[in-house]
This record gives C-alpha cells, structure tokens and sequence, in this order.
C-alpha cells in the first residue's frame, strides 16, 4: 500500500510540472505553444503534406514529431526566462506560426514566446491593475530630409492628461535589425514606466521611440559601412524628431531634460549623438550596447574628445548608464572600467543570468529610469 502511494505521489508529482499553461504570446483561442513549470515549450501545427517540421528557437533545432492526422508536436527543453523569437522550419522553409503573434525582430516578422518568470520577478514590467497607466500613442510626422512618412510611437505619464505642466524627455532606442515597435512590444517599456512612476522612483516622464533607420542586419546594403550604419538617424534625431516632439507635446525643452538611451546598436548610437552634442543631452544610458574600441584606445580622444576633461564631463552628463547581462560580451563592464581610470563618473549594471536579449534590456530600462532627471 505505502509503495502504491508513493508512485501515486509520483506520478501527481510529474504531472504538476508538465502541466503546461498557453503561452502570453499566442493569438486569441490558440493553446499552443504552451509553456510548463519547468519552462519547457511544446509546439504544434498541422502540416499533413510535410516530411520534416522543426522549431528553430534560441538557436537550436528541435524536432517535431508528426500523428496519424498530420499535425506535429514537439516540446524543448528548458529555456531561459523571458522574450525569444523564433520560427517554425516546413520541409526547410522558415515560416512564422500561426499560432504566435509575430514580432519585428531579426530583421523581419517573426514569431515570440514569453516564458514566464515568477509573478514577483515580473512584477516590474507586469500590468497591473491598481497603478495609474499612462498612454502610448503611435504619431506619424512628415520628415523633409527623407522625403517620408516616419512613425514613432511616444509614451506619455498618466497624469498627462490632467493638467498643463511639462515633461522631461527619454529618447530610447531599439537595436540592430528592430523597430520602433520594439520597447513596447517586446520590451513591455509601458508597464516599466508606469509601475516605477507609481512607485516614486522614477520622475513622471515622456518617452519617444522612433525608428533608429538600422532595422536590417549589416551588411545588407552594398557599400555600406560599419561607421555609416543608422548613422542617417542623427540628422532626423537632431533637426526633426526631437523639434517635432517640443512641438507637439507639452515637454520641457532644454538639455537638463533630454535623455537619450538605446539598446545594442541603440546604445551605439546613443554615445554617437549624445556624447558628440553635450548641449542637448544631459542623461543617457547603453543597454548591452554596441560600443566597440580597440586595446589601448585613448579615452580622451573618443566621441569628439567628451572624455578629456573629467570634471567638465561629470558637471555637464548627470547620469552616464552601461548595462549588459552577465552572460554576454559587450564589454561594458570594461568600458565603465577604462572611464574610472581617466575620472569619469559612470554606473554599470549587470542583468544576472541573461545574455544579448530583452529580459536583460527590460531590467536595464527599469533600472536607469529611477536616476534620470534628478539631481
């Protein structure tokens, strides 16, 4: 009797943790994918005609295995927490799955699953129901130097709407082969606000996210180079995106209130506009940026010279952020390190567990906000 209910313990036990809850991702009535305690995805489509049906995910491949139906099932191991993209690979051709909304990242449309930290973990960039919520609106303006529409997407602070006062300004920044979608999207930048507004921590702000003209891969326009690439974006920034804002929101329009930030390429780009024009930014963060400099690079010679004068630098930027997770290498650990060396004022942060993803660009986010604007 005692053996009979310890294998019924069990086998309750097994159950519990393959119990597996829809992803946040699916569309509407879909079950799969679905995601169990473990963190274990499990996929299905139907696909009668096709021999091979794969999960492309992280990175790796798992194998699908087809019923008397012809509909295809599969499961992974354990992921990492957080936001991955993914596809589905039929007979070899890479197609999003229709049970997934799909995302733009990798340079295209793709397919997303969220695999669900613990509620308290998550709480920070979690909708929640008992905090003010501030907006997001999707503007479209017209540019003169590109001859087009462009769209970018603003956050404005709940109690916007309630009254005349003005706003300090982030400007932030998706990454390489992203879009403006994307800190919304994918990086719930929203909720991260207004959870950390509600909390005191962070000044009410207004946030633009606007396209970073970087959306695609490098190397995908001929001729292009590494030192041009998105660089288009800093005349935009400069002489339209951010007149077009002070014009249409109420914000306050002077560099004590202008922050810039930006994740991977964003970040790149982040010291190349920022750093080179110190009269109009006085805040700014890189988020696994892309900062790349040669051994013995001379500090003092970067970004037009920003660095030479230490104590002008520390009067002038208020807040200097580089952040990464513990598991990649960009190297802002080293770079906040050289910065020390020559008595610049910089903070590093590190995202334990997480590499070049948007957990890691999610946790970033909440913690510079609290610091911006302040003195």
């Amino acid at each position: 009797m005692k053996k009979i209910l310890t294998l019924t313990l069990a086998l309750a036990a097994s159950m519990v943790a393959f119990a597996q809850t829809p992803a946040s991702t699916n569309v509407p009535t879909k079950e799969y994918p679905c995601v169990d305690a473990e963190g274990r995805a499990t996929f299905q489509i139907a696909a009668p005609t096709a021999t091979d049906v794969q999960v492309d995910i992280c990175n790796k491949k798992y194998p699908l295995t087809k019923d008397e139906k012809g509909v295809w099932t599969g499961t992974t191991d354990p992921l990492v927490v957080g936001f991955h993209y993914y596809a589905l690979l039929v007979d070899g051709v890479r197609v999003n799955d229709p049970n997934s909304e799909t995302f733009y990242g990798c340079s295209q449309q793709t397919s997303g699953i969220e695999i669900p930290e613990k509620p308290e973990v998550a709480a920070y960039y979690t909708f929640n129901p008992a905090v003010p919520h501030g907006q997001v609106r999707e503007c479209q303006y017209w540019s003169e130097i590109e001859k087009a529409v462009r769209t970018c997407y603003v956050y404005t602070p709940a109690e916007y709407e309630k009254g005349k006062k003005k706003y300090p300004v982030l400007y932030l920044q998706h990454g390489m082969g992203e879009d403006e979608r994307g800190w919304h999207e994918q990086g719930h930048m929203a909720n991260i606000l207004d959870n950390s507004i509600a909390a005191g921590k962070s000044v009410p702000m207004i946030v633009v996210m606007d396209y970073g003209n970087c959306g695609y891969g490098f190397g995908a326009k001929k001729g292009e180079t590494m030192q041009n690439f998105g660089a288009s974006f800093y005349p935009l920034l400069l002489n339209e995106i951010i007149p077009y804002i002070e014009k249409t929101f109420r914000v306050k329009a002077d560099r004590e209130n202008r922050a810039m930030a930006g994740l991977s390429w964003g970040g790149h780009q982040t010291f190349d506009v920022a750093l080179t024009n110190l009269d109009k930014f006085a805040w700014m963060g890189t988020f696994s940026g892309a900062i790349f400099n040669m051994p013995g690079t001379d500090f003092k010679t970067l970004y037009d010279g920003a660095f030479a004068d230490a104590a002008k630098f520390n009067k002038q930027v208020h807040y200097l952020f580089m952040g990464m997770g513990s598991e990649e290498n960009f190297g802002a650990d080293r770079f906040v390190k050289s910065l020390h060396e020559i008595g610049i004022d910089a903070t590093y942060y590190e995202s334990p567990g997480t590499a070049h993803e948007w957990l890691t660009w999610r946790r970033c986010l909440n913690e510079f906000i609290p610091h911006i604007f302040k003195k």
